[in-house]
């Protein structure tokens, strides 16, 4: 069972939230850091908002393209527009 942490990029979808991964690793003959960005499409049953961190989970597919189930938000506080102009 793989377990991932990403931000999410979109939850425009009804039940589904786009959510990218970045992971990073050494190339193993030339030692560069390497980092590689996915794209998962997750289900959202905890009403994850656009920009925060989330930790993903494998399921079984649940759709044509969702395999994934967001189980824990990270980041739970977002700032609103409202409160970003306020500290302008």
């Amino acid at each position: 069972m793989k377990i991932f942490e990403g931000v999410v990029v979109s939850d425009k979808m009804t039940k589904t939230a786009s959510v990218l991964v970045e992971r990073k690793f050494r190339h193993p003959l030339y030692g560069k850091i390497i980092t590689k960005k996915k794209k998962f499409h997750a289900e959202n049953s905890l009403a994850a908002k656009t920009g925060q961190r989330v930790k993903l989970k494998e399921t079984r597919p649940l759709s044509k393209t969702v395999a994934f189930k967001i189980i824990e938000i990270l980041d739970l506080k977002k700032k609103s527009k409202k409160e970003t102009e306020k500290g302008k």
